[in-house]
């Protein structure tokens, strides 16, 4: 705690009217190596205690659940290093402390008991510390606070589904606010990996396949959290989600190319657009390169082209895994100084490679001190622009008002509706759908069937609280009010007889309901089924952090289920509720209606039934593709000529069911009038592309105006399409609106053979349309001059307008 009275002329550190570069400089000064060692790691107290839950029942054995008696990891080898004899937080901030990690996302505390947890820790380590500095406490944040009964909003993949980039940063700003409340400073979110294989099973943690999507979406994320208070962690930087065959932690076979235009576009935007004040280091090796010991991608990418000024935090335990995964250092304490040499500058969620011993090496010559203190330099920088080393601040104040923290309030819950409503993606309506409404057949029996419709930890994901913490506290329950679909169905259809079974559990091969629920499904006017992904960690779901798929069926025997009912005769809606697409192509022209939802959280079942009645209309959008095959995969839709359709050339044919981009609607659009401001632009020009959209159909709806750009010949092969712009438009009927993208030449760059960034002369495809395959649309567009180079300086956004409602057509 520091006192006011401390304050004087020569302690500049404690001068909040003085700038926050003098204040560090003059703290550094007053820092003893150890010290500033210290300030380097981080500690996981509740850790301790986590691994291995409390006593309880077990689960019931015919549950999705996991045996109790299975040790349950929220982090890689969690239980492993809990064991591995941990210092005591007293000990730990022996010299001080840097962070301090998952006090609220660890146990099911309550928001008073998770802050008196907060003061206690921040006290031991202000009294450890001889200058009384506080910790940077830590927590996750990806589908809402990780915290007992916190809202969960959906998984990241259903933002995607939204393309709306104001609501995400709407739902973040909510989040910021309500860690804000109780201490915490930094969430680890957004997540801004590029899918590149939806077997991977953090898939539903990533908001979609394309890098501009991701890059608008995870910078309004930013910009939310941050404009509440809350440092932003971008991760994981980067290459992640790029592992071969899918699998968790696996090497990334992958060129700088590749790299430089696919995967790395988000966390740039996120710095230079959002000012984002973190990033952490991926797990993955990419071209036999650790990124938590890459100097050219932690440094040389990151700080000196881009100029970012917040800190690197490592991934849990990513520093050991340097040892001990990837062979690139001989220990732990030779992890610890290749990593911050790389660049981190704290190491998470406990001090491992980044302890004392750093301090011995530099002092026998092995470390430059200066390494050190540019990391210490960026970690106190921090906590003073977080106002965490102003005079009067204290540990009980940065909690105040705990106990009056609603963290599941009404408004929480209505924004996280909002988000899911506008996720949930209308495939195809067939002949069911909607299932109520004016015109439509009034159904007095309607059966729902399937583990998706019966368990609601089913519409969360995997580091939602429910599905994260509390499956090892089955006593818990859930921690918040979450319907299931059935509920909710016959909230939207009262005067239907709704009668449900589950028919099959998300996993496994038991098929001892599959009768009871054919059985139903024939003697109802209607069926919906809801299969898809049970979330969970390290094997313990379907979907989620280390539960990869093999391939793209649905799990278990959910594809025999869906089978069976469709042969009823009945019609039969299915519902897919899940962190990543499935291959669908079994069931699309025999089901009466398809519906995906990815995961859409504590109010998904509302916004689902709303769908499915016609109350909500459905206005989601693919962030991936939906295969036809389960494996005719990994490749999405960013793919060069020879990585789209079959020529001829071989037997797999990787054209998806439903592309990138798709979406129906209970009414019609057409997009049309394409014109450009200009044929020929030079390569540092801009054109303005406008179109006219129109809903054509009786109800009001939202169409999500697409802009594609493809390259018509260029020194290195490029996709053929690739999204460059997108607006969300509201209609009434029969109104029409003009959408107007300015586009730089600067957003046609990409990486060329000598792996610098080029905008190149020639011609350009301008495409605008409903979906990467609806693209009715299209101009050509000349650049002119020489090629240019370009760099930080680039344009990165397509600013888009939205104007001149017209009624009539």
């Amino acid at each position: 705690m520091i006192e006011a009275a401390r304050l004087s002329q020569e302690e500049v550190w404690l001068d909040p009217s003085r700038s926050p570069e003098a204040r560090v400089d003059d703290l550094l000064a007053r820092l003893t190596l150890a010290e500033k060692v210290g300030q380097l790691g981080s500690r996981w107290v509740l850790n301790d205690m986590s691994a291995t839950g409390e006593p309880g029942e077990p689960d019931d054995p015919a549950s999705d659940g996991p045996d109790q008696a299975e040790v349950m990891n929220v982090a890689p080898m969690q239980d492993v290093f809990a064991a591995s004899g941990t210092l005591a937080l007293e000990d730990a901030a022996a010299h001080g402390l840097g962070h301090l990690t998952r006090v609220y996302g660890s146990l099911p505390l309550t928001p008073s008991e998770g802050a008196a947890e907060v003061v206690r820790q921040q006290h031991v380590v202000i009294e450890r510390s001889r200058l009384g500095i506080p910790a940077i406490v830590h927590e996750e944040c990806l589908t809402g606070f990780t915290a007992y009964g916190a809202t969960v909003y959906p998984a990241a993949i259903a933002w995607g589904a939204t393309f709306d980039p104001e609501l995400v940063e709407a739902m973040a700003a909510a989040i910021g606010r309500d860690m804000a409340a109780l201490g915490v400073h930094q969430g680890l979110s957004p997540v801004l990996d590029v899918v590149r294989d939806y077997r991977w099973g953090r898939v539903e943690e990533t908001m979609g396949e394309d890098p501009y999507l991701v890059s608008m979406l995870g910078a309004a994320y930013v910009r939310g959290l941050q404009g509440a208070g809350v440092l932003a962690t971008l991760k994981h930087f980067a290459g992640y989600s790029a592992s071969r065959a899918a699998r968790n932690h696996g090497p990334v076979p992958m060129g700088r190319r590749e790299l430089i235009d696919v995967i790395l576009p988000p966390f740039e935007m996120a710095v230079r657009e959002a000012g984002a004040g973190s990033v952490m280091n991926s797990y993955s090796d990419v071209d036999g390169v650790p990124a938590g010991a890459d100097p050219w991608l932690l440094t040389e990418m990151l700080r000196d082209t881009w100029g970012f000024a917040g800190t690197v935090v490592s991934d849990y335990w990513a520093i050991p895994f340097l040892s001990s995964m990837h062979r690139v250092a001989a220990d732990a304490d030779d992890a610890g100084a290749l990593a911050l040499a790389a660049g981190i500058d704290v190491e998470l969620p406990d001090t491992l490679g980044f302890g004392q011993q750093l301090a011995q090496r530099v002092a026998e010559g092995d470390l430059d001190e200066a390494v050190v203190d540019r990391a210490a330099r960026r970690v106190l920088l921090q906590k003073i622009r977080l106002g965490l080393l102003d005079p009067g601040w204290t540990p009980e104040g940065s909690v105040e008002g705990a106990a009056d923290v609603e963290l599941d309030s009404a408004g929480n819950r209505a924004l996280a509706r909002t988000m899911a409503e506008r996720s949930i993606v209308l495939l195809d309506a067939g002949d069911a759908l909607p299932l109520a409404g004016p015109g439509r057949p009034v159904h007095s029996k309607v059966a729902v069937i399937g583990p998706a419709a019966h368990d609601p930890r089913t519409f969360m994901g995997c580091y939602a609280f429910p599905n994260h913490v509390l499956p090892r506290y089955p006593a818990k329950g859930l921690g918040i009010p979450v319907p299931t679909l059935i509920d909710a169905l016959r909230s939207e259809l009262p005067d239907a007889s709704i009668v449900h079974a589950r028919g099959c559990t998300t996993s496994g091969s038991d098929r001892s309901g599959l009768a009871e629920a054919v059985s139903m499904a024939a003697d109802a006017d209607v069926c919906v089924v809801a299969v898809g992904d049970l979330a969970g960690l390290f094997g313990h779901g379907t979907s989620g952090e280390g539960c990869d798929a093999p391939d793209l069926s649905l799990p278990g025997v959910q594809g025999e289920l869906v089978a069976r009912l469709i042969e009823t005769g009945t019609p039969v809606v299915v519902v897919v509720v899940s962190g990543r697409p499935y291959a669908l192509g079994e069931i699309v022209g025999r089901a009466a209606g398809l519906v995906q939802a990815f995961m859409p959280g504590e109010e998904g079942a509302a916004a689902i039934a709303g769908v499915l009645s016609g109350r909500v209309q459905p206005s989601g959008r693919l962030p991936v593709q939906i295969l036809r095959s389960p494996g005719a995969q990994p490749g999405t839709y960013l793919q060069p000529l020879l990585g789209v359709g079959n020529h001829g050339i071989s037997t797999l044919d990787p054209t998806p069911l439903y592309p990138f981009g798709f979406g129906r609607s209970y009414t019609s659009f057409v997009i049309d009038g394409l014109e450009l401001s200009d044929d020929e632009i030079a390569t540092d020009g801009e054109v303005r592309i406008t179109v006219r959209v129109t809903n054509t159909g009786g109800l009001p709806g939202t169409e999500v105006v697409q802009l594609y750009l493809h390259d018509a010949v260029a020194q290195v092969t490029r996709p053929v399409l690739q999204l460059a712009g997108f607006a969300r438009v509201d209609l009434e009927p029969l109104e029409s609106r003009t959408v107007t993208f300015t586009l730089h030449a600067d957003r046609t760059a990409f990486t060329g053979r000598d792996l610098r960034r080029v905008v190149e002369p020639g011609d350009l495809q301008v495409m605008v349309g409903s979906s990467a395959a609806d693209l009715p649309c299209v101009a050509l567009l000349r650049l002119t001059g020489e090629p240019r180079l370009v760099g930080t300086e680039r344009v990165l956004v397509t600013p888009v307008q939205v104007s001149g409602a017209e009624r009539g057509r």
